[in-house]
């Protein structure tokens, strides 16, 4: 599976404005907030990666749909359900 960002590029430092009575009580839990913003950030950049790739491939899909509704597919012969 492809990897969306190099995993193994090194750290960054990032200035960044947060709710200072959300940071006072994830600091209070020992949340490591270098950790959480990553896997965030990663999540959000999938979602707008995939809604990007949908968006641009949208026709082709739709085209694929279409063929495949008027011809069936070629699987369809070899099914037992």
């Amino acid at each position: 599976m492809q990897r969306i960002y190099d995993e193994t590029a090194p750290k960054k430092s990032a200035n960044l404005s947060i709710n200072s009575d959300l940071l006072k009580k994830a600091r209070g839990l020992n949340i490591n907030l270098s950790a959480t913003l990553e896997q965030a950030l990663t999540q959000q950049v999938k979602k707008v990666a995939r809604e990007t790739w949908l968006k641009e491939n949208k026709q082709a899909l739709n085209s694929l749909n279409d063929l495949a509704e008027e011809n069936g597919l070629f699987s369809d012969s070899y099914r037992n359900f």
